[in-house]
């Protein structure tokens, strides 16, 4: 894997505007000279308890110690490694980023899948001005135009058109400098069965180019505009570049807005989702000619905690939607279903009803649990047992993944009042299923394996705080609060007396060692203490984040260091206390001096904030 220059990291991270980058993830308010806050993006909650601190550029949650900077945010919203945030943020704030030297056959790998890229992009650009400029494409502009779509939303997703001779694309990329063997490999030209000629494989279609989150083109999905064409649609198929499943169509225009709505709306077809951004519902995306996968699943519950599905309700949308409810539910994403007419589509409802009709459609949402019951219930005859069974049965793979709430209650109410049964039969069939042999097929899947948890979805090993260890966080804090004056403070402390844990020490030593005013600074390469040290490096984001909650608070941190030399003294009084024939008459001089400048400085405190 290629790897980037240092400095490339850091003009990337100072390009960064930390505060908008978070702010899309979460609504932050400002609570301190140095800190913003708002409800942790990680884990759910209601107060507010996940901090940052725009100009460190890191953040800190202390509800479930999620912690890190500019790249493991993205890393874990994201779900990208190192390098794809690297990568996106540099993309986004304008960074040109400079190699390392690389192994000769990594580089060669990396050169060779940006040219596929490269070759897929100045295709899509072709098509994109065959669609407006050729004659051959008015058909297609005709038809996306009775669609209801405009040629302004139509050129932000870049649809585009393939001309119907077999050997435009071959041709201009050759002259492009690209070989057969590339355009074979990106899918772009298949060869014939017999003379092995290589030609266009997408012919007189409307393309839609079928892009990562970042906006690169990986493939395309296109749309027969002939009645003797088939498939109606054809796709990319799976190559070094494209791999379906994986993606989500219009992911990139969709991601920021379903961020912010916390939502996001799943639809089936290109149109559906043009025609949703289209009518100002930015927060659309689609299934790219693919059944819904862990993966897809995965992108959507990093966009948003709300999944609005807008499928067909016929057999295969029922299909779909339990699909996703069964990987949704893995994932804690809430999933909820908009009700279309039947027969219609968003984009058919749109362009027919207004798009009024849509909203009040995506206003009046269910939950997927009911909507189930519903269709279920409706589907026979209630008053027969073998239907009753039917319907227990096409229910119970619902109802299993269900815990204990009130879309349990709701779905047992529903089905014991519509099947004239006791609630707590209708409970105990939805839980076990009918006693009979299920028909082949009906048992719902065991549950995909996903990627693991982030990290910040549990609190890590070691990370709970000993009341002894509070004060030493808190004054640390303070020294980064007030650097001059924490400087001075730390001078004067033994490090391996004034600090329970060896955590703790790192951290005082590390502050005290210079870097105090920017605490999160690292020397590259082999001397790169905190990549070294991640346990430390959590530390010092959430002191960092800590330290910005408050004004410099010089009164405040001579209260922290009186109170880390009480502790101390106590526990050599404790020592003492422990060996044969100990006297601890100094010490206890030592701790009455000691308090008494405690008690003198904690009311200085209290007269300045005026709780004395």
């Amino acid at each position: 894997m290629a790897l980037y220059t240092s400095d490339s990291k850091d003009r990337v991270r100072d390009a960064v505007d930390f505060l908008e980058l978070v702010s899309a993830r979460t609504e932050l308010r400002r609570a301190g000279p140095a800190r913003y806050e708002g409800l942790c993006p990680f884990h759910d909650e209601r107060t507010p308890s996940f901090g940052i601190d725009p100009a460190q550029k890191v953040y800190y949650c202390f509800g479930c110690q999620a912690s890190g900077d500019v790249f493991t945010f993205v890393q874990e919203t994201e779900g990208l490694d190192f390098k794809a945030a690297l990568e996106l943020l540099a993309e986004r704030y304008g960074v040109e980023l400079q190699r390392e030297e690389e192994e000769p056959r990594s580089a060669e790998k990396r050169k060779r899948r940006e040219r596929l890229l490269e070759l897929l992009n100045r295709t899509s650009a072709y098509y994109e001005r065959y669609l407006w400029e050729s004659e051959e494409a008015q058909r297609a502009r005709e038809y996306l135009s009775a669609r209801g779509l405009g040629e302004a939303i139509l050129r932000e997703f870049r649809v585009g058109y393939a001309p119907s001779a077999w050997d435009r694309v071959l041709l201009a990329s050759r002259r492009g400098g690209f070989s057969e063997a590339e355009l074979y490999e990106t899918g772009l030209a298949q060869r014939s069965k017999q003379n092995g000629q290589v030609y266009d494989r997408f012919r007189s279609r409307i393309m839609f180019p079928l892009a990562d989150i970042r906006g690169r083109v990986l493939g395309f999905g296109a749309r027969a505009m002939r009645e003797d064409q088939r498939p109606k649609y054809l796709n990319t198929s799976d190559n070094e570049i494209y791999h379906k499943g994986r993606n989500l169509y219009g992911s990139y225009l969709a991601r920021i807005h379903a961020t912010r709505a916390g939502k996001v709306i799943l639809c089936e077809g290109y149109t559906d989702v043009i025609a949703l951004h289209q009518a100002g519902v930015r927060n659309a995306v689609g299934l790219m000619g693919t059944a819904l996968t862990g993966e897809q699943v995965g992108e959507l519950a990093r966009m948003a905690k709300t999944l609005l599905l807008a499928l067909d309700s016929d057999g295969a949308g029922q299909e779909a939607m339990l699909k996703a409810f069964q990987l949704t539910n893995e994932r804690k994403l809430e999933l909820r279903v908009v009700v279309l007419p039947l027969g219609s589509d968003p984009a058919d409802l749109i362009h027919r009803d207004g798009v009024q009709a849509m909203e009040e459609a995506i206003e009046r949402s269910i939950s997927f649990v009911r909507f189930r019951a519903e269709h279920v219930l409706a589907s026979g005859d209630p008053s027969e047992t073998e239907e009753k069974d039917r319907m227990i049965e096409e229910l119970h793979p619902v109802f299993k993944d269900l815990p204990p709430s009130a879309a349990r209650m709701e779905l047992t109410q529903i089905v014991s009042s519509r099947l004239a049964m006791k609630e707590g039969l209708a409970e105990k069939l939805l839980s076990a299923g009918p006693a009979r042999v299920p028909r082949p097929g009906s048992r719902s899947s065991e549950a995909q394996g996903g990627r693991s948890q982030s990290r910040a979805a549990s609190t890590p090993a070691g990370k709970e705080v000993t009341r002894r260890e509070d004060p030493e966080r808190a004054f640390l804090a303070l020294c980064i609060a007030s650097p001059d004056a924490g400087a001075q403070a730390l001078a004067g402390l033994e490090v391996d007396e004034h600090f329970s844990s060896g955590l703790l020490r790192r951290a005082a030593r590390h502050l005290r060692d210079g870097n105090l005013r920017e605490p999160m600074a690292d020397v590259p390469g082999e001397n790169a203490l905190l990549e070294a040290d991640p346990q430390l490096k959590d530390l010092l984001t959430e002191l960092v984040v800590e330290a910005g909650r408050d004004e410099s608070d010089t009164a405040m941190l001579e209260v922290q260091r009186l109170q880390l030399e009480l502790a101390r003294v106590d526990r050599q009084i404790q020592r003492a206390r422990g060996l044969e024939a100990g006297d601890v008459s100094d010490l206890a001089h030592r701790r009455a001096e000691v308090k008494l400048e405690f008690d003198r400085a904690y009311g200085r405190v209290l007269e300045k904030t005026g709780g004395g």
